[in-house]
This record gives C-alpha cells, sequence and structure tokens, in this order.
C-alpha cells in the first residue's frame, strides 16, 4: 500500500517525569563522586548534568585523565592526555601511554561469580573471576603455540557463551585483534566478514539452542573452513555434543585447554590506540566495512558509561540481551573492568516462554537489565505482566534499551507493566563507536521518551543541512570535536579514504553519525531512525521510527518496514506490514493505517 505523508513537526512529548532522581541516591553514585572529584559542584537536575556535560568537553583534557584515574585503569599513563592531529581522524588521546585491555578486565580473581551462562533452558554454568582467569591462562598459551602475536586476528563464530569470552581475553592479552560474529550467520554473512580480515585462529561450536530446538552448525563450519585460508586452527567448543570429528582438522577446544597448566599472565603492555576490536558495519550497500577499535579507547568510554553514566559497581549482575554479531556483547564484556559478574543469555528471549529473560534476571538477582526497543515492543504486544510479584526484580537498578528508538509507549509500559520506579535509560551510539554518544545518567530526571542527553566527553549536537544548529527541530546527529573511542581506521583502507568518506563527507572536519534527531524542550533527545534511511517525500523529510511507532501500536500488526520509492518525480512511501496470527490486512485495517499515520 502507499500514501502521500503530510509531514508536520513531531508534536512535544509529555514531559511528565517517568523518574526523578533523589539527593540521598545520588549521592551514591560514582558519578556524583566523580563530579565532586573534578572540582565541580554537583547538582540534581538536567542542568546540573549539562553543566558537567558542557565542562568535560571544554576540558577534555582534563577530563579523560581524571577519568582515568577515577576508574583505576591498570597501565602506564604518561606524556600528553591529547594531540590533535591535522584533521578529527588523525587527532590521538594517550599517544605515549601504555596499557593491556585484558589486564584491566581481568583484575579480580577470587572466587565471587564473574560469568553466570544460560543457553535457554537447556544449560547454565558459572564460573568465578579465579577460573576465568585461569581458563584465559590456559587459551593464550595455546594461541602463543600456534605463534599469535599481536596484531593478528582471531575470530569467534560463536554463540554469547563463557568461551566466547574467554576467547576475546586471551586474544587480547597477547595483543591481538578480535573478531566475532553469532552462528546465525551464513556461510556468505561469515565470508564476507571474517574473509576480509584473515583470521589465523576461528573458535566456533558444533550448534546452538534456539526456541528449544537444536541447530546443527557442522555443515556450515566445514564450508566457512575450507575457505578461510589463512587459518591454522580452527577450535569447537562442544556445545550441543554432536560429532565434531567430521570437521578435518578441527580441535576440541576444552580438551586442548586441559592440556595446559593455568600460570599467573605476564601481561605486555601496548600503545594505547593499538587495535583490539575488529567490527562490521551493515553491508547494506556492498560488502561490510572492517572498522577497527583501539584497547584504550574502548576501555576508557566502556569505564565512562558503565560506572558513571549506568552506576555499575563491583559485585553488580549485569545482563544484555545480545548477540556476538552486536556490538552490545563488546559493551557487555567490559562490566568485567567495574568487577561486576556477567550474565550471559543465548537463545531465544521467549523460550519456554516470554518470562524467560525475567526468571534468569530474577534467579541471580540482575542489577542492570539491558535489552532491545523491540523487544519491549514484543513483550507488549505479548502481554507480558510482571506486576503479580512471581519474579523478584527488586535488585534491578537500571534498565537500558537500545538498537532502534523506544517510544514514549515503550517507556509507559516498562513503568506500568514491568519494572515500577525503575529507570529507564534509551541509549543510542553504534558498532562505529562500539559504545554510546547519547544515553542516561543517576542524576537527572528520565523524560518518557527521550534519551537523557549527551554521554560525557561527546561533544554532541543537532546540525540542519546548512551545518548550523538547531533545537526544537530534526537534523542530524553529530560530534563536533575528537574523542577517545573514535575508529583507529577501517580495515584494508591504507589512504584512510573510506574512513573519511563514512563520517565526514556531510560535513568536513565534523563527524556525521547518521541519525536523524532532536533536542528537546526538556533538554533531552529524541532519535528519529538513520539518516540515511530518512524518507523524503514532497522534500520533507520523516524518520522511518516515526511512521513505526505509530504502525506498531495497532492490533494486528506484527511488524513493519517503510521505504522510499522514486515516484513522479517524488518519493513516495511503501508501508510493508507482517500480521499477527488470526489478522487479515483487509480495506478497513488499509485506511486506518493510512488515517493514524497521516494524522
Amino acid at each position: 500500500m502507499t500514501t502521500q505523508i503530510r509531514a508536520e513537526k513531531t508534536p512535544q512529548i509529555d514531559p511528565a517525569y517517568a523518574w526523578q532522581p533523589q539527593s540521598a541516591t545520588a549521592a551514591q553514585t560514582a558519578l556524583w563522586r566523580f563530579i565532586q572529584s573534578c572540582g565541580q559542584t554537583p547538582a540534581l537536575g538536567v542542568s546540573g548534568y549539562r553543566d558537567f556535560w558542557r565542562w568535560s568537553v571544554e576540558e577534555k583534557e582534563q577530563f579523560w585523565s581524571k577519568l582515568w584515574d577515577f576508574s583505576g585503569v591498570v597501565g602506564d599513563k604518561t606524556g600528553p592526555v591529547f594531540v590533535e592531529g591535522k584533521d578529527f581522524k588523525d587527532s590521538r588521546f594517550f599517544p605515549q601511554a601504555k596499557i593491556n585491555f585484558a589486564e584491566n578486565l581481568l583484575r579480580r580473581r577470587d572466587d565471587a561469580l564473574a560469568i553466570v551462562f544460560r543457553g535457554e533452558n537447556k544449560v547454565e554454568r558459572q564460573l568465578t573471576f579465579a577460573e576465568l582467569y585461569d581458563r584465559v591462562s590456559q587459551l593464550r598459551q595455546h594461541l602463543q603455540s600456534l605463534g599469535v602475536v599481536a596484531g593478528d586476528r582471531v575470530a569467534g563464530y560463536m554463540p554469547n557463551m563463557p568461551e566466547t569470552v574467554i576467547g576475546m581475553l586471551a586474544t587480547a592479552s597477547l595483543g591481538a585483534i578480535w573478531s566475532s560474529a553469532s552462528p546465525d550467520f551464513g556461510v556468505q554473512g561469515v565470508l564476507d566478514r571474517f574473509g576480509q580480515i584473515e583470521p589465523k585462529v576461528l573458535i566456533t561450536v558444533d550448534g546452538y539452542w534456539y526456541n528449544g530446538k537444536q541447530i546443527d552448525c557442522r555443515e556450515k563450519l566445514a564450508e566457512v573452513t575450507a575457505r578461510l585460508p589463512s587459518l591454522c586452527q580452527t577450535m569447537i567448543v562442544n556445545y550441543l555434543g554432536l560429532d565434531t570429528s567430521v570437521l578435518k582438522g578441527a580441535v576440541d577446544f576444552e580438551a586442548t585447554l586441559a592440556g595446559y597448566t593455568a600460570q599467573t599472565i605476564q601481561f605486555e603492555r601496548f600503545d594505547f590506540n593499538a587495535p583490539l576490536y575488529i567490527m562490521f558495519s551493515s553491508g547494506t550497500t556492498g560488502i561490510p566495512k572492517c572498522i577497527v577499535h583501539g584497547a584504550g579507547g574502548t576501555l576508557l568510554q566502556h569505564l565512562k558509561e558503565h560506572r558513571l553514566q549506568a552506576d555499575v559497581r563491583r559485585d553488580d549482575k549485569v545482563f544484555y540481551f545480545t548477540t556476538c554479531g552486536w556490538m552490545m556483547w563488546n559493551w557487555l564484556v567490559s562490566a568485567l573492568a567495574c568487577e561486576a559478574s556477567l550474565l550471559l543469555y543465548d537463545g531465544s528471549p521467549f523460550y519456554p516462554n516470554g518470562y524467560a529473560l525475567f526468571d534468569y534476571a530474577a534467579k541471580y538477582q540482575c542489577t542492570l537489565f539491558g535489552t532491545s526497543a523491540k523487544y519491549i515492543d514484543a513483550l507488549r504486544t505479548s502481554d507480558i505482566d510482571l506486576r503479580d510479584g512471581a519474579r523478584d526484580l527488586s535488585s534491578v537498578r537500571l534498565l537500558t534499551s537500545t538498537g532502534s528508538p523506544l517510544s514514549a509507549e515503550g517507556f509507559d509500559y516498562i513503568g506500568n507493566r514491568l519494572l515500577p520506579g525503575v529507570p529507564v535509560a534509551s541509549i543510542s551510539g553504534g558498532t562505529d563507536i562500539v559504545s554510546c554518544f547519547v544515553l542516561g545518567n543517576p542524576i537527572s530526571p528520565v523524560v518518557r521518551g527521550e534519551i537523557q542527553g549527551p554521554g560525557l566527553g561527546m561533544d554532541i549536537d543537532v546540525f540542519d543541512d546548512n551545518a548550523q544548529p538547531i533545537k526544537g527541530d530534526k537534523g542530524e546527529l553529530v560530534c563536533k570535536t575528537p574523542f577517545p573511542c573514535m575508529p583507529i581506521a577501517f580495515w584494508n583502507d591504507a589512504d584512510g579514504e573510506k574512513y573519511r568518506k563514512a563520517y565526514f563527507d556531510r560535513f568536513p572536519a565534523i563527524w556525521c553519525h547518521g541519525d536523524w534527531c532532536e533536542w528537546t524542550t526538556n533538554g533531552g533527545l529524541v532519535i528519529h531512525g538513520r539518516s540515511d534511511a530518512t524518507l523524503n517525500p514532497g522534500g520533507v523529510r520523516i524518520g522511518t521510527a516515526e511512521i513505526y511507532r505509530i504502525v506498531e501500536q495497532i492490533a494486528g500488526i506484527r511488524e513493519s518496514i517503510a521505504v522510499g520509492q522514486d515516484w513522479d518525480n517524488d518519493v513516495r512511501v511503501v508501508l510493508f506490514v507482517v500480521m499477527q496470527p488470526d489478522y487479515a490486512l483487509d480495506d478497513t485495517l488499509v485506511q486506518k493505517l493510512k488515517k493514524e499515520i497521516r494524522e
């Protein structure tokens, strides 16, 4: 179906607060203490946070230096904090400093739980911090025996499970580069990614569970490994207990590690900006771009977001529903640097029912519950309600949502039926920065439908087409000055042309992120979707998220997607819908959809 949409300015979101900070609670947060340690006077509310954010971008050298000290980064903090390059891309933070990413995540070595893993209702395992350290030591020794050194690539074709974390940490401990993909990726999807970066070692699984069923990966693995000539070894985690002898040359992960005795790791410290991760763009316009992230920038940014913005503390239990093909996995794992525990989950979030993740969170007293806006919508559609008190979720101090904009109705649903009284942080950033540009904080109020504000140290703004800052209207999300978690490079981009084209084509010398957003009168932000997915009927730009917010409230609609199509020297909007069982897309519903969108 098609319809011409008459665009109007976004109506102001009801400023009713979904959550407000209390003085006693705020004073217990790391952010409150950090602001004081910077010589600033903390204040509750939007203005207090906004004042400190402004200081953090104006005094970036002081801010990032003090964050290093406050967070207890393990490393050699020598030389200048920031050296400006000839342009945005070539500027560097801590160019003479040395760190080891894994050393910072393995700083704790006791018998408290480091990782809890659940694979649907089929598998549940735990590792203490001491056990995690020992397992990393064993795998590290094996990688060394294979000749893995700094700069080599190790790839994980893995579910979100302990062996994936062990693989990443062992790789990072050697200064090698980790890259991962989820096992639901098809053969070509994996080859499009790993084929470009030529990994020396592949860590993978025989299969995984999804929706109560065993998914056998052996056939895919045989093809993938045969077409990655750079591999010197494939290590198989025997998750389902299948016969992997058919995979010629592969070794059993567990049996291989058993051949090594855990030792104290002698961490070598590498350049602050040494490569840590290779992540991949969506590949919507060709094969995915390989985005290289540095160890120090990733560590410092994640420490800031965990400790200050999300108030993650030692012994907290941090959960994020994610796969290893999404940057939120990398974000989640960094919580180990706060000496918090990871709650890992792999499988369908609706197996055996829609309460699966909440049962898991309640059992292990989750403190940060992270998920996607799409999952929240799916819960609401499925009529999931936690108000019966059957699960004790009193430990949850924060719910975070990302992946797409969380609607005002999503905020209401969480506050009314899922976790009343718990602040909701809608967060947004992406693979490009392996973190967030805009997110929450524990000292200013949450307004339904809004992101609380910019991340500390991130000099963001909203620009119109003429590179002018705008408020109260939609524009491009930009960052005006450099920040530590900028990608250090794109793989196979020797002259940096792909990098510059990706972020600096739109506004020279200004990072343009590709999000379509606006400042609100409350001092927060609303993301309307990707600007490269923005529709333009009649010359008026409309974010697709604005359409989805309306369409997916209508009974009978399971999912939708809107696209722009060139038509009669203009653009028309074509809407596709997937119906719920027992609903039909008839003329009455078509007219209702058009009416709701138009209005």
